[in-house]
């Protein structure tokens, strides 16, 4: 029996010891600048696993690093290691949240868009234990860059293509919690945190929600209302739980019906982001913006699909008109 616990007393001993040398995590905590940051170039996509090169990661980390130090990477793949690898080894004065990207684990009824008949949802449960494993490795090799972890990006709001359970989400949540130091939380729309997922937001550490106002045919005068909106809703509906935003943006190309005619332009980017940054900032609300870079891999193949466009420098890392007052913000 004694032989039985010292393993266990070891690995307790030393996860006790790590976690104290580890520095205080503060995401969340007051307001700092945050982008999304998936910077996939022409010709790659995380679809077809033709990542970004080291060399290409450096130069968009130098790029962004200008204004921001906090970013959000989507899923635990090559990319995501290269990156990490790349902040490592050059010293680059980045933190990270790194999330685990989840595959449709149930055919959702209220997505008519997707051929469900082709999909392997075991296949896809496997897939999701062995991210979340992914995740669990990562955030402790890299334990001085990652700084939380999210289990999981839109997986719960009711259009989603990839939808788990809210209770599959808690499980995977619970294991990821179990095993690292870093904060836990999972990123959604802002709907489904206001209407229902109590248990998940009592077990995650901090709830992270998700505001488009542009996709709810808001024009840029009514936007930052809206978001404000979707934040204190979801912060009332569950008191007492920090609660941060990490997608919030404005694409600047759009053919989409569901978008005002007109409103997809560099100007109302400029204007909504930065008084969503000056709101963030007064109420000391960690907000990452979507996203650093137009990314032409998303969406559908028409040149105006607003997927790929909501940068804020273009594909070819030239900056959009939103850069120069971001500078001026974050300069600050």
């Amino acid at each position: 029996m004694i032989q039985k616990l010292i393993p266990a007393f070891i690995a307790l001993s030393t996860a006790v010891l790590w976690s104290a040398e580890q520095p205080h995590h503060t995401l969340g905590e007051t307001w700092e600048p945050a982008i999304c940051f998936s910077v996939y170039r022409d010709g790659q996509s995380p679809v077809t696993q033709s990542y970004p090169t080291t060399e290409e990661i450096s130069a968009d980390l130098q790029l962004i690093g200008q204004h921001f130090s906090l970013i959000r990477l989507y899923d635990c793949s090559e990319y995501a290691v290269r990156l990490l690898e790349t902040i490592r080894a050059e010293q680059l004065p980045f933190k990270v949240l790194l999330g685990a990207s989840l595959d449709a684990e149930f055919a959702n009824p209220k997505n008519s868009w997707t051929d469900w008949a082709g999909v392997n949802f075991e296949k896809n449960k496997t897939h999701n234990d062995e991210e979340t494993d992914r995740l669990i490795t990562l955030a402790n090799e890299y334990s001085d860059i990652i700084t939380a972890v999210a289990v999981g990006n839109e997986s719960l709001v009711d259009w989603t293509d990839h939808p788990v359970t809210p209770e599959r989400s808690l499980e995977l949540v619970l294991k990821v919690k179990h095993r690292v130091i870093q904060p836990v939380t999972v990123c959604d729309n802002w709907v489904p945190w206001w209407d229902g997922l109590d248990g998940l937001a009592e077990a995650v550490d901090f709830i992270s929600l998700h505001t488009y106002p542009q996709w709810e045919g808001k024009s840029v005068e009514q936007a930052l209302d809206y978001s404000k909106a979707n934040y204190y809703t979801v912060r009332a509906a569950h008191p007492g739980k920090k609660v941060i935003i990490t997608e919030a943006g404005w694409c600047t190309t759009s053919d989409h019906p569901q978008m005002l005619p007109g409103a997809a332009t560099e100007e109302n980017q400029t204007k909504y982001i930065g008084k969503l940054l000056d709101w963030a900032q007064a109420d000391q609300i960690t907000l990452f913006l979507f996203e650093a870079v137009d990314e032409n891999w998303k969406g559908s193949e028409s040149r105006t699909e607003p997927e790929k466009h909501w940068g804020l420098y273009r594909s070819d890392r030239t900056p959009k008109k939103v850069v120069e007052s971001l500078r001026k913000l974050t300069e600050e």
